[in-house]
């Protein structure tokens, strides 16, 4: 049964309200999608950047990783060297939907991202929605990032937020999974509308 009484809503940033993408910068850096594909799946690996994500330097991740593959030093340079053209911009339908949270009066609004403490400063300057959160969490300043339960608790702790009346939002499903396992009610974000249909049904949303 779903808890109608909600008072925090919280947000995952990239590929929910961030169109953030690695193959927007390495389309210009390969010839071909296939080589693309290989590059970010064999190279520069979701799980390489995540350690950034989880507080490593940019530096030190991208020295070992050179070391592991020396023929690619450039492309995997370009990754953090070139990383703001990774960034599609806000993604609006979700922007609008934060809007209506924000202007309802009605919830506290968080945001728990994992993200390097590094290239955050940077979202924080293009994206001025971002100061409409009443807290942020991001994993590469904790030193903890998602789907681990602490870094869930951490924003608990850190805002006074009640798990029992919260509902996290995130388009990883394995970071939904986490969440549900720890108790907080999540939706697994596919889409703007099928976000707002969520919310709706919930009575989040009019």
């Amino acid at each position: 049964m779903k808890n109608h009484a909600y008072h925090s809503i919280i947000f995952d940033l990239g590929a929910v309200l961030v169109d953030w993408n690695p193959r927007y910068l390495y389309s210009k850096i390969f010839a071909t999608p296939e080589e693309v594909d290989h590059f970010l799946q064999n190279i520069c690996t979701s799980d390489w950047n995540e350690t950034q994500d989880e507080g490593r330097s940019l530096q030190e991740g991208t020295e070992l990783l050179i070391a592991e593959h020396p023929a690619y030093e450039a492309q995997i340079r370009a990754f953090y060297g070139r990383w703001k053209e990774m960034l599609g911009g806000p993604i609006p339908e979700t922007v609008q939907i934060l809007r209506q949270l924000k202007d309802s009066g009605r919830f506290k609004l968080y945001a728990l991202t994992n993200w390097s403490n590094e290239t955050f400063p940077i979202a924080l300057m293009e994206y001025q929605f971002l100061q409409w959160f009443d807290g942020i969490v991001v994993s590469g300043k904790e030193k903890l990032r998602k789907p681990q339960p602490d870094f869930y608790q951490l924003l608990l702790d850190r805002y006074n937020v009640d798990k029992s009346t919260s509902i996290f939002i995130d388009d990883n499903s394995r970071n939904v999974k986490a969440a549900e396992e720890f108790g907080i009610e999540s939706i697994h974000f596919l889409n703007p509308q099928q976000l707002q249909e969520e919310l709706s049904s919930r009575g989040i949303l009019n």
